[in-house]
């Protein structure tokens, strides 16, 4: 009996044995082959000298960096070609204005396309073959609507219908004639009409440059005539210094030195909204530094009807003549504001002397008779106008030459 139970035991063992060999095979059956192994070979680190610390490769690369001066981003070094600094910007050609001498000749084309009205509507008028009542008075409104004035007007009404009276016969040529001599009457050819830029004395007896201040109100064209003043001064061999004084206007500041750059005329300029006295005054002193023949100070536009304001200016000139005389104020006025800028110039006149008048804007819908107009209200003469947006477009004013572009050839 015992021999048969071990029997039983034994087989019992043998089946469990058999069984686990079979389930083993089948599960290395459906397990994939492991991908083969290449052994890698990984040199030991150098051994650290006496009194150095070991140094990782993590460490020999922040070092690197570190010696280079470069940001540790972790990344591998490359190395960049060297970028070639950009070079400076050449510095914009010396501009060489157009000389002075003939510029309003040149310029009378211009100007007699714009002024029929005044001049040739003239010569029509006198040409009728009677004149009577209502042709004296359009001739008159010819007049006073080119803002010649009233005075200005009745005299030189009067006069030629009295020179029309005994002349009789009127040829065309005849009436050409006339008119030309009894304009040329009313504007004046005897007024000096250069703009003084010889050098003053000092308080000390030393040379110092020319000084004009350009004066006037916002919108003239004030700042634009003053940097074409420059170029007109330079194209007569002048050095010349602008002084940056309308310091209320951070655009006009930077347009100066614009002019000035084209003509190679160093700008004196202050901090925004400082003092305008203290940056002509720091010009006059710059132009005496510098040898210059002329210093040029632009002041700012104020409003003609700002008390406060056009006290400022007078200051503005006081400052300047603690170096010396000032030897020039021009006046910059629009011809096309009319008798407006009588109003303005009637208050200039009151803060400081003008001694000269600057007409722009004189081409296009101008009204040449402001010019007569002016003259009489100052007692100064028109020395410089301007007769389009050109920067050569500033012309000494030739009474001659202005009246034959009125009535034409």
């Amino acid at each position: 009996m015992e021999i048969v139970i071990l029997a039983v035991v034994i087989a019992v063992v043998a089946l469990g044995a058999i069984s686990g060999l079979v389930v083993s095979s089948r599960r290395k059956k459906q397990l994939p082959p492991p991908p083969p192994t290449t052994p890698s070979v990984t040199a030991p680190p150098a051994e650290p000298q006496v009194g150095e610390d070991a140094e990782t490769p993590r460490d020999e690369e922040r070092r690197t960096i570190e010696e280079v001066g470069l940001p540790d981003s972790g990344a591998t070094l490359v190395e960049e070609a060297p970028v070639a600094e950009p070079e400076a910007p050449a510095a914009p050609p010396v501009e060489v204005p157009e000389p002075t001498a003939g510029r309003l000749v040149r310029l009378r084309a211009r100007l007699s396309r714009s002024q029929n009205t005044l001049g040739k509507g003239l010569l029509t008028l006198l040409s009728r073959e009677h004149l009577d009542e209502d042709t004296w008075e359009e001739i008159e409104d010819t007049l006073l609507t080119a803002d010649v004035g009233v005075q200005p007007t009745q005299e030189l009404v009067e006069r030629l219908r009295e020179r029309v009276k005994v002349l009789g016969t009127r040829t065309p040529d005849e009436l050409r004639a006339l008119l030309r001599e009894e304009l040329l009457t009313l504007i004046g050819t005897e007024a000096d009409r250069s703009v003084h830029t010889a050098n003053g004395i000092g308080p000390n007896g030393e040379e110092i440059p020319g000084v004009v201040m350009v004066v006037g109100v916002n919108g003239t064209g004030k700042t634009t005539t003053t940097g074409k003043l420059a170029r007109v001064l330079v194209a007569d061999g002048k050095s010349v210094v602008l002084g940056a004084a309308d310091t209320f206007r951070a655009a006009a500041v930077d347009q100066l030195q614009t002019w000035g750059d084209r003509v190679g005329a160093r700008t004196v300029r202050g901090p925004e909204e400082g003092d305008p006295a203290s940056v002509a005054f720091d010009s006059v002193k710059e132009g005496i530094s510098e040898g210059a023949d002329v210093v040029l100070i632009d002041t700012a536009g104020r409003l003609h009807t700002k008390t406060g304001l056009m006290d400022e200016l007078g200051k503005v000139k006081r400052v300047v003549e603690k170096h010396g005389p000032v030897g020039e104020v021009l006046l910059v006025l629009d011809a096309t504001t009319g008798q407006n800028g009588l109003v303005q110039a009637r208050v200039f006149a009151e803060v400081v002397d003008i001694t000269g008048v600057v007409l722009t804007k004189l081409d296009g819908t101008a009204k040449g008779g402001i010019i007569v107009a002016v003259q009489r209200e100052l007692g100064v003469p028109v020395k410089l106008v301007g007769l389009g947006e050109g920067a050569d477009d500033l012309a000494p004013f030739e009474p001659e030459a202005f009246v034959d572009a009125l009535i034409g050839d």
